[in-house]
């Protein structure tokens, strides 16, 4: 459902992404981990057709991201890390004014409203102008949007930033409620996330992908059995020098 071949993005003379190649099936939910400034960001953009890759080519639903746009765009719902939200609006307003960009009318529109009024616990905020919000309702409201056309695949940069614990949890049950039947990928620095939510995860350290493979996998390469343990193992070098790639030797080594 998703088909990221061979990305490459350059900023200037600044490698952000370095030959990045990955698929996700429905059913899958892939947390996409990595340091500050390793390309998850850059990653997710590309995907959801907000930047341009400077080479390589990324499938959504069978759809090329660079030649065929539109038909990608409405099958993925995407939670950019900052999401743009009207803060004059009322959040029932902005989720309706979202629905009416997606296509909604009638009675599929109110019944959108309601399930991501129910699923992302907005009653509370649904006539409070966005300003007013705190952040974790201000994440959620956010999340809404992109769930409001149900879409086939969602790209989620970090979905429960802000949340509390107890609205973290909620996020994370509906987040593998969802990825029993769509493709999902979202990024996270909790650990623990990956571990409650995800089937497959991906650690990408200063543009290059350096772990495939499933949290079980990871804290089964570590002696003490733990994901953060791992997770340092194969970033280090980009902690160290994030200017500098791991090598090739060490890339094709730390692969699932």
């Amino acid at each position: 459902m998703i088909k990221v071949d061979n990305l490459f993005k350059s900023f200037g003379n600044k490698q952000v992404l370095s030959d990045v190649s990955f698929e996700v099936a429905p059913g899958e939910v892939l947390g996409f981990l990595g340091p500050n400034g390793a390309g998850k960001s850059t990653t997710m953009r590309i995907i959801t057709g907000f930047l341009e890759p400077s080479a390589g080519s990324v499938e959504v639903c069978g759809f090329d991201v660079a030649t065929q746009a539109l038909q990608a765009k409405e099958t993925i719902g995407y939670l950019p890390e900052s999401a743009a939200l009207y803060e004059e609006m009322k959040v029932g307003d902005f989720l309706k004014f979202i629905a009416e960009i997606r296509g909604l009318t009638g009675a599929s529109q109110s019944q959108a409203l309601e399930r991501v009024c129910e699923q992302c616990h907005l009653d509370r905020v649904w006539h409070q102008p966005i300003e007013t919000l705190s952040k974790g309702f201000r994440q959620r409201t956010g999340l809404a949007q992109a769930l409001i056309h149900d879409p086939q695949v969602l790209v989620l940069d970090e979905p429960t930033d802000g949340l509390d614990p107890n609205q973290k949890f909620e996020i994370r049950e509906l987040i593998t409620k969802m990825g029993r039947s769509k493709a999902i990928v979202f990024s996270t620095h909790v650990l623990e996330e990956v571990e409650a939510v995800c089937s497959r995860a991906i650690v990408i350290s200063a543009g290059v992908i350096v772990a495939n493979g499933t949290p079980k996998e990871f804290k089964s390469r570590t002696p003490s059995g733990r994901m953060d343990d791992f997770f340092r193992s194969v970033t280090l070098a980009d902690t160290a020098n994030p200017l500098s790639a791991p090598s090739a030797q060490s890339n094709s080594e730390t692969h699932a």
